[in-house]
C-alpha cells in the first residue's frame, strides 16, 4: 500500500474510533487528544504522517490562547452565570404572565418572550429550560394548561439561546468559521483573503432567531384560539393587575443590557470582546441591584457614568498621551476619568453584595469550569484536526462530499444530517469545534456563504436538541417535571415545535437573505 492509501485507512479508523468512544460516554476532550496521539503514532510508524507537522501544534495552541475574540468567551460565560444567579427569570415570567393573562395561551406566550430575552442575556440553554420548568410549568398546570403544550413551549423557548445573539457558542462558531473560510480561500489560490467576524454572524442570526420566536407565538395563539381548553385565559377573578412600573422594572434592565451588548457590536462601536466586557459589568451591576435590600443609588450612579462615558467616547477622542490634544478633548478625558471612578465604585459595591450573598463564588467557579472545558476542547480539537489533515483527511472529505448527488446543496444536506445526529450525544461547542474545521473548508470552497452556513448550523442543532427521544433539552426538563406530568407529555408536546423549527430552517434555506441581508447592511 502507498502512504496515501494507509493515511486514508487511518483517517476512517480515526473517525470510527471518535464516534464509538463518544457513544460510550468518555469525555470528548480526552477522546480528541487520545485519538490524535494514537493515530499520529500509527501514521508515523507506517510512513503516512510527517512528524514535523506536530511542530505546528504549539503555535496553534498559542494562537488559540491569545485570540482576542476568544477572550469574549469567559466574559460572556460570566455574564450569563451572573444573570442566572440574579433571579431575573422569575420576575420576568411573573410580569409577562400578568400582562398576557387575559389572552388564551398567555402563559405560553410569556414563556416564549422570556425565553427569547434570557437567550439574548445568558445563552445558557440548560439553565433556561430548568429555570422555566421550575417556575412556569407549575403555574401552567395550576391554570389547567394541557401538559404537552406547556412542556413543548418551555423546551422550544429554552433552545432559542442557540440562535439569538449574543451567546458564547456563536462566538466559538464565528471564530471557527472564520478560520475555515480563510483555509477555503487559500486552497482556491486566493491570496486577497476576505474575512468574516463574530459580529457578522451575530447579525446573520438575529432575523432567523426572532423569526423562530415569532413562529412559536403565532402557533401558540392560533392553537389556543381554535382549542381554548389547551391554554385557557386566566379568569378575571384570579388575575392580578400589573402596573407599568412593575413591567418596566422587570423588562428594562435585561433589555438595556442586551441593547448595550448587541447594539455596540452591530453598531460598530465595540468588538465582541469589548461588548462582552460591557455585558459582564452590566450583569454584575444588575446582580448588585436585584439581590440586596441596601440602597440602590451606587448602582444607578455606575450605570449613569457608564452611559455618559460611552457618549463621550463617541463624541470626543479620549486617547491619552497625545502631545497637543484639543481643549475639549482634554476636558472630555478628565470628565471620563471622574466618571470612571463612579463606575468603579458601583462595581465594587455590586461585587461586595454578590460576595456577601454567596453568589460571586458560585459564578466565578462556574465560569472557570465552563471556560476551562471550552478551551481544553479547543486545544484537543486543534491536535485532532492537525493529525486528521496530516493523514490526508481533508482530501478524503472533499472527495466524499463531491460524490454526493446535488452538488454543493447535496453536500450541505449531508453535512447537516451528520450534525443533526451528533446533536444528540454532543454539546453545541463540541460539535462546532470537531465538525466545522473538517467539513467547513470543503463546503466553503464549493461556494457556500459562510454566514448562511453558520446560521443553518445553529438552527439545525437547535432542532436536534428538541427532537425526541434523545434531544438534550428534553432531558433537562424531565429532571424538574412535577408529578402530574410525565415524559410522554414532553415528547408529545415538543413534536409540533420540531415541525415549526424545520419550517424555519426551510425558510432560511429558500431565502438566504434572511441570514445574509443584515450583515451586508451593517458590515
Amino acid at each position: 500500500m502507498s502512504p496515501s492509501e494507509i493515511g486514508s485507512i487511518l483517517d476512517v479508523m480515526m473517525m470510527v474510533a471518535l464516534c464509538t468512544l463518544i457513544m460510550i460516554g468518555i469525555p470528548v476532550v480526552f477522546i480528541l487528544t487520545g485519538c490524535a496521539i494514537i493515530f499520529a503514532g500509527l501514521g508515523i510508524l507506517f510512513g503516512a504522517f510527517d512528524p514535523f507537522m506536530l511542530g505546528a501544534l504549539a503555535q496553534r495552541v498559542f494562537g488559540t490562547m491569545t485570540s482576542e475574540v476568544l477572550i469574549a468567551i469567559p466574559l460572556f460565560v460570566f455574564m450569563g452565570m451572573m444573570l442566572e444567579k440574579s433571579k431575573i427569570a422569575p420576575e420576568l415570567l411573573e410580569a409577562m404572565a400578568r400582562l398576557f393573562g387575559s389572552v388564551r395561551g398567555g402563559l405560553a406566550i410569556s414563556v416564549t418572550i422570556v425565553g427569547a430575552l434570557l437567550a439574548a442575556s445568558t445563552g445558557i440553554v440548560g439553565a433556561t429550560v430548568v429555570t422555566m420548568g421550575l417556575i412556569a410549568l407549575p403555574a401552567m398546570m395550576k391554570r389547567n394548561y394541557e401538559p404537552g403544550f406547556s412542556c413543548g413551549s418551555i423546551c422550544a423557548a429554552g433552545t432559542l439561546g442557540q440562535i439569538i445573539p449574543p451567546s458564547t457558542v456563536m462566538v466559538i462558531l464565528g471564530e471557527v468559521l472564520a478560520s475555515a473560510y480563510q483555509q477555503a480561500q487559500l486552497a482556491q489560490g486566493l491570496f486577497s483573503i476576505q474575512t468574516i467576524s463574530v459580529g457578522q454572524l451575530f447579525a446573520g442570526s438575529m432575523i432567523p432567531g426572532l423569526m423562530l420566536a415569532g413562529i412559536y407565538i403565532l402557533y401558540q395563539v392560533t392553537l389556543c384560539y381554535l382549542k381554548p381548553e389547551i391554554g385557557p385565559a386566566i379568569p378575571q377573578s384570579d388575575r392580578d393587575s400589573v402596573s407599568g412600573g412593575q413591567i418596566a422594572r422587570a423588562l428594562i434592565p435585561p433589555i438595556a443590557l442586551i441593547i448595550a451588548v448587541l447594539g455596540s457590536i452591530l453598531g460598530g462601536i465595540a468588538t465582541p470582546t469589548e461588548a462582552a466586557a460591557v455585558g459582564a459589568v452590566g450583569a454584575t451591576l444588575l446582580a448588585g441591584l436585584r439581590n440586596s435590600e441596601d440602597s440602590a443609588w451606587p448602582i444607578y450612579l455606575a450605570a449613569t457614568c457608564a452611559v455618559v462615558m460611552v457618549v463621550l467616547g463617541v463624541m470626543f477622542d479620549l486617547r491619552i498621551g497625545r502631545q497637543e490634544a484639543p481643549l475639549m478633548d482634554r476636558i472630555a478625558v478628565w470628565t471620563a476619568a471622574v466618571l470612571g471612578v463612579g463606575l468603579a465604585y458601583g462595581i465594587l459595591v455590586s461585587l461586595r453584595r454578590a460576595f456577601r450573598g454567596g453568589m460571586l463564588g458560585q459564578v466565578s467557579h462556574a465560569t472557570m469550569s465552563v471556560t476551562a472545558m471550552i478551551f481544553a476542547t479547543l486545544i484537543g480539537a486543534t491536535l485532532f484536526s492537525l493529525v486528521f489533515r496530516g493523514l490526508g483527511g481533508d482530501e478524503m472529505i472533499r472527495a466524499v462530499l463531491e460524490m454526493i448527488p446535488g452538488g454543493k446543496y447535496g453536500a450541505l444536506a449531508a453535512v447537516m444530517l451528520v450534525i443533526f445526529i451528533l446533536g444528540f450525544p454532543l454539546d453545541f461547542v463540541e460539535i462546532v469545534i470537531i465538525v466545522v474545521p473538517i467539513v467547513g473548508p470543503v463546503l466553503l470552497q464549493m461556494g457556500i456563504d459562510p454566514i448562511w452556513f453558520g446560521v443553518l448550523i445553529a438552527m439545525n442543532l437547535q432542532t436536534s436538541f428538541l427532537t425526541p427521544p434523545l434531544g438534550p433539552t428534553l432531558f433537562y426538563l424531565q429532571g424538574v417535571l412535577p408529578p402530574e406530568v410525565d415524559s410522554r407529555d414532553v415528547y408529545r408536546g415538543v413534536t409540533p415545535f420540531v415541525i415549526l423549527q424545520v419550517i424555519g430552517i426551510l425558510l432560511v434555506v429558500l431565502f438566504p437573505a434572511l441570514a445574509t441581508w443584515l450583515p451586508d447592511v451593517l458590515f
